[in-house]
């Protein structure tokens, strides 16, 4: 069974993420921009508006809290007051790039990428880890649309993606952040191309394919071992949640030109017929 919840359509819903302190359901819409938390007990949906800002990625604090990636750097932001509180822009260099996937990683890191929209992506993008000391890393570069970052912390690997190429990296991931012994994990077919993901309690990886309507479960080796039918053609993102972990949260974007999809944009909830994790937190 697949539903949606009871939330606005957004034009790039994304970074969906389960708060198991709270209960909650939090996401971003990039292109509105706005922050977006769900509350399954009341059945509601509150947004945050984040003026001026467009938000790429957001990511849990151990503190409490939330850590926002805008277009002009690295945000604490506290929920119940709204207050936010500059940290760092880990690219500063490339003032007309944007932040897009973003997580946090088992060691209380940060992992941010970021790209540029115009001429049709240039390959300018890059991805960078944070560390709690607020140490910034440039994991990869030359990147047009980093996507899909994922962690598997029972084999120290670390996932991404640069979608148009439609390979998911994987590496080994060190206590220090390092990513190494890089290589092709999958590689999704057309029309596919690979966005966001997670990790299930399983090791297995899971992947919302923008433009296939679908989202895909693979094995930590790689192997296809489901695949699952969407309503809408662009899912962006996905995560495990609920109180027991067992229900998939899946993002999308606005239908393409022509198709007749009246949950394009909505959040989606399905049983995946796994268990997930327990979001990783930032340290800072």
């Amino acid at each position: 069974m697949i539903d949606a919840l009871d939330a606005p359509p957004n034009a790039l819903g994304e970074c969906p993420l389960w708060c198991e302190a709270t209960q909650r359901l939090w996401w971003v819409d990039i292109v509105a921009p706005a922050l977006w938390c769900h509350d399954p007990a009341r059945d509601e949906s509150r947004r945050h508006a984040i003026a001026g800002k467009r938000l790429g990625a957001i990511a849990l604090r151990r503190a409490g809290g939330l850590i926002l990636a805008t277009e002009d750097g690295l945000w604490r932001f506290d929920p119940a007051t709204g207050a936010q509180d500059f940290v760092l822009e880990p690219e500063p260099e490339r003032p007309k790039n944007r932040k897009n996937d973003g997580r946090a990683d088992p060691h209380g890191g940060f992992w941010i990428s970021t790209m540029q929209e115009s001429d049709g992506c240039p390959a300018v993008g890059a991805l960078y880890r944070v560390a709690p000391d607020l140490a910034v890393a440039r994991i990869a570069d030359g990147l047009r649309i980093p996507n899909a970052l994922a962690f598997d912390a029972t084999r120290d690997r670390v996932y991404w993606t640069d979608t148009p190429t439609r390979r998911i990296l994987r590496a080994d991931l060190g206590e220090d952040g390092s990513a190494t012994r890089r290589q092709v994990f999958a590689t999704v077919p057309a029309p596919g191309q690979p966005d966001g993901a997670c990790v299930d309690a399983e090791g297995c990886l899971w992947n919302a394919e923008h433009g296939a309507a679908q989202v895909t479960r693979y094995a930590p080796d790689g192997r296809v071992l489901r695949r699952i039918a969407l309503p809408v053609g662009n899912p962006t993102c996905c995560c495990f949640g609920g109180p027991d972990l067992d229900q998939l949260f899946v993002t999308t974007a606005a239908a393409s030109p022509g198709a007749d999809e009246p949950l394009a944009g909505r959040v989606l909830r399905l049983d995946p017929g796994a268990r997930g994790l327990p979001e990783n937190r930032v340290a800072f």
